[in-house]
């Protein structure tokens, strides 16, 4: 049977191209309660690359102690085939992190920031500042060594402890993370209550600010049916970079009212209707998750791989 497939209505003033920053692999599989083999992990990332993945957040350097599911970091990352064209990002908490993936040959780095003070302290045992202070010290010298570094910012359309965020106190951070040398900032939905209004107020915020949208990423979790619509929003600003997890894996093991990512395969449905280009084979993509569902003894909480799996 032929694979179904959206419709094709190009809108005008969207993007021709967006990248999709795949955080499967990381963000998805650091959830799991059992450890999924290292094999299995590398076979996952390999299929996402045959899909059309271009851009995978591997894993993490964080310390076995606080992430046991990404202890088999330096091993997967040597395990990785590298092509032409690909880029495998990894998350460094810390300098001690940062030293690993440096010696495990990584070239692209991810570090993790917090709008709001309660979710630092809870997450970072930290204060913002003091997270951004831990930051500018990796960023230092990964730029130094040519390292490429993405910086992410937590809660940055509420909070579950704080309530609403200010978007003035979430430019700061951004504003923080941009000057210690950062390429690119991911703003987090970590809690999935932003709606299209709040997006676009806080990136014309940023814009005035003088934040291109082309340094900005959005990752949306979808708590409460928002994320489309939020990224929607988002590329109608400038935005070019959207997160998502394929098959919908993950979420915020640090914020209990946190579901799971925006799937990728729902975001690939959405912008293949728009006649936007991601590279990603939706077919292939379904196929993986699916993949991945089985080996995890689940379904993907993915909306369009469970429609496009149906007997």
């Amino acid at each position: 049977m032929t694979a179904r497939l959206p419709q094709v209505f190009p809108h005008a003033g969207l993007p021709a191209h967006v990248t999709v920053y795949e955080v499967g692999a990381r963000d998805g599989l650091q959830n799991e309660q059992a450890t999924v083999p290292t094999e299995v992990k590398a076979e996952f990332i390999e299929r996402l690359v045959d899909a059309g993945s271009t851009v995978i957040e591997a894993t993490s350097f964080v310390h076995p102690k606080w992430v046991p599911q990404l202890a088999d970091a330096e091993v997967l990352f040597k395990l990785l085939e590298r092509r032409p064209g690909l880029r495998y990002p990894v998350l460094v908490p810390n300098l001690r992190g940062y030293d690993r993936a440096l010696a495990c040959g990584a070239s692209e780095i991810a570090v993790f920031a917090s709008a709001t003070e309660t979710f630092a302290q809870r997450n970072l045992n930290t204060t913002i500042d003091g997270a951004l202070t831990d930051i500018e010290a990796v960023v230092t010298p990964a730029l130094q060594a040519g390292l490429w570094a993405r910086g992410y910012v937590s809660m940055c359309f509420g909070d579950p402890w704080e309530g609403p965020v200010d978007p003035g106190a979430v430019a700061t951070v951004v504003e923080r993370l941009l000057t210690a040398g950062c390429h690119e900032i991911s703003l987090g939905d970590t809690i999935g209550t932003a709606t299209p209004g709040h997006v676009r107020t806080l990136i014309d915020l940023l814009g005035t600010r003088g934040v291109d949208p082309a340094r900005l990423a959005v990752h949306f979790h979808d708590t409460y049916g928002q994320a489309l619509a939020n990224i929607l929003a988002a590329l109608q600003v400038g935005i070019t970079t959207v997160d998502a997890s394929a098959g919908g894996l993950g979420g915020c093991p640090y914020a209990e009212s946190a579901t799971g990512n925006l799937a990728t395969e729902d975001l690939v449905w959405m912008l293949d209707g728009l006649g936007i280009d991601t590279g990603i084979d939706l077919p292939a993509l379904v196929e993986t998750s699916r993949w991945m569902a089985d080996h995890l003894g689940r379904p993907a909480p993915s909306r369009a791989v469970r429609a496009l799996t149906k007997d």
